[in-house]
């Protein structure tokens, strides 16, 4: 069986980098590779990048089990991707979370915050947006899931270490 969880959260937060370090600490957590309309030397995640009209036609090919626009990219997750057992992490956008809530009733959400400064410094060391593009991502750093979303919050305001038993923690599952 595959758990199926999206990981949300501001830019800058540490989505990627929790993702990557669960992936690795836990063998039976895993990561969907994103596709997404970015240059492939942009850095970051590992994706794949793809033009507007190879994405277009993936949509057509019905290859995405996922996809939207953020950013002025568009982003897809391949629905070979969530296939298989274990736990598979996705990234995302919390626009689409009612799409994938709709098409996956068991999704699990996780949104990773950390505060206003952390992220400033996060994005500027990551180095892939100029300063009005960061800017514009710390503008939409505050924002509410859409209504009815359930959703595990993880601080990410400390040390990767201390990140990762949050993320890890909020990967539990909910016992009754």
């Amino acid at each position: 069986m595959t758990r199926i969880v999206a990981v949300v959260g501001p830019s800058g937060a540490g989505k990627d980098t929790l993702m990557a370090m669960a992936c690795k600490a836990c063998p039976g957590i895993r990561s969907a590779r994103r596709v997404i309309t970015r240059p492939a030397d942009a850095g970051g995640e590992d994706f794949e990048a793809v033009t507007e009209a190879e994405f277009a036609r993936r949509i057509d090919w019905g290859d995405f089990a996922l996809h939207w626009r953020a950013h002025g990219l568009s982003y897809g997750i391949p629905a070979a991707q969530l296939a298989g057992t274990g736990t598979v992490l996705f990234n995302a956008s919390r626009a689409v979370l009612p799409q994938a809530v709709a098409r996956f009733p068991s999704l699990v959400v996780l949104m990773v915050t950390a505060p206003a400064a952390i992220l400033a410094a996060r994005l500027a060391d990551r180095g892939r947006e100029d300063p009005s593009d960061q800017a514009l991502r710390l503008e939409r750093a505050t924002f509410s899931l859409p209504p009815g979303i359930l959703f595990r919050q993880v601080d990410n305001d400390r040390s990767t270490d201390e990140g990762l038993v949050r993320f890890l923690e909020a990967l539990q599952p909910v016992r009754a």
